[in-house]
């Protein structure tokens, strides 16, 4: 579960694009599968909220 938390905060975090080196190097050690699941779910609240927010602006 931490990889998973691990991994999330790596995505969240490129998506913002800040990463210290440090925390960038300690990725390496992550599991590809915990990274892909993280990405596609940020990818897909992100999507989610950009719908929901269009169509809560527009008549």
């Amino acid at each position: 579960m931490r990889d998973f938390v691990a991994a999330v905060i790596a995505v969240l975090s490129a998506f913002i694009g800040i990463r210290k080196k440090g925390a960038a190097v300690r990725d390496g050690s992550l599991r590809p599968a915990h990274i892909i699941v993280a990405a596609l779910i940020c990818v897909a609240t992100l999507v989610t909220c950009i719908i929901f927010l269009v169509r809560s602006i527009t008549p």
